[in-house]
């Protein structure tokens, strides 16, 4: 869910993974990693994504029933 989440949001953000690299100071392969779902950011970087892509760290990791129970659309994503 997550790395499928963060392509999508990413791309609709108008960003490149190399964009996302720089700005996460990563390598690129290691940022395809964590769209791909062979690796998982740390907690600081999660939390750095969230932030540049502004999108809750819940919305990243499908906490949908979560955010709507707390009356947050996903669709607002």
């Amino acid at each position: 869910m997550f790395g499928k989440r963060l392509n999508c949001i990413r791309k609709k953000q108008g960003f490149t993974a190399q964009n996302m690299a720089d700005i996460l100071s990563v390598g690129l392969r290691t940022y395809r990693h964590y769209e791909s779902g062979h690796t998982f950011p740390s907690s600081d970087t999660l939390v750095k994504i969230a932030d540049v892509l502004d999108v809750s760290i819940d919305y990243l990791l499908g906490r949908d029933e979560w955010l709507k129970s707390h009356g947050v659309s996903v669709d607002e994503y």
